[in-house]
This record gives C-alpha cells, sequence and structure tokens, in this order.
C-alpha cells in the first residue's frame, strides 16, 4: 500500500496499481510485437520464395521453348537450303540426261540394264 498523503489514499492506491499493471504487461506486449515482426518476416521471406521459383519456372520454360525451336529451324533451313540449291543446279535435268545415256548404253550392251 503507498504512504499516507493529504490525497486519498484509495486514488494513490488505484494509480500504483495502475502503474505496476502497465509495467507488468510490458514484457507480453514486446513479445507479441516480436511475434508478429517474426511471423511477418517469415511470410514475406515464404512469399519471396515461391515468387522466385516462379519466376525461374518461367525462365526455363523460356529457354526450353527457344531450344526446340532452335532444333526444329536447323533441320527446316537445312533441308531448305539443299533443296534450294537442287532446284537451282538443274539436277534433275542432269540426271535425266544420264538415265538417257544409261538407256542407251544398255541398248547396245546387254550387260548393262537400264
Amino acid at each position: 500500500m503507498a504512504l499516507p498523503t493529504p490525497v486519498n489514499s484509495q486514488i494513490t492506491d488505484a494509480v500504483t496499481q495502475a502503474n505496476v499493471k502497465v509495467l507488468a504487461d510490458s514484457p507480453a506486449l514486446s513479445l507479441s510485437n516480436l511475434y508478429q515482426m517474426v511471423s511477418q518476416s517469415l511470410g514475406l521471406s515464404a512469399q519471396n520464395a515461391v515468387m522466385a521459383q516462379q519466376q525461374s519456372n518461367i525462365i526455363h520454360q523460356a529457354s526450353t521453348t527457344q531450344g526446340v525451336n532452335l532444333i526444329y529451324s536447323v533441320d527446316t533451313e537445312a533441308v531448305a537450303d539443299a533443296t534450294e540449291k537442287v532446284s537451282r543446279a538443274d539436277i534433275p535435268s542432269d540426271l535425266v540426261n544420264v538415265l538417257g545415256v544409261v538407256k542407251a548404253l544398255g541398248n547396245n550392251h546387254p550387260h548393262i540394264t537400264g
């Protein structure tokens, strides 16, 4: 109980008890603030990890798509290039000429068939 003063002793007791309550609640409030801060930090770090994983998956998908496109375009480009060279080189007409020569030789020489 508080020391006797000119103020009513009940008032001084109430104020003293209120101050004690505030002092007693301080550790609990501090710990609850700490727990909230730590849980918020952990939540943000989990969100950052998920975002980083999503971005990594997007990068992997894009690089895989580029690789597949490269594989398909190399074969297509090689076939297109070879076809263009064949069409410009008159190879079909040369093959017809060679076939005519082989047939002509086959008629003159029985062991060559055409």
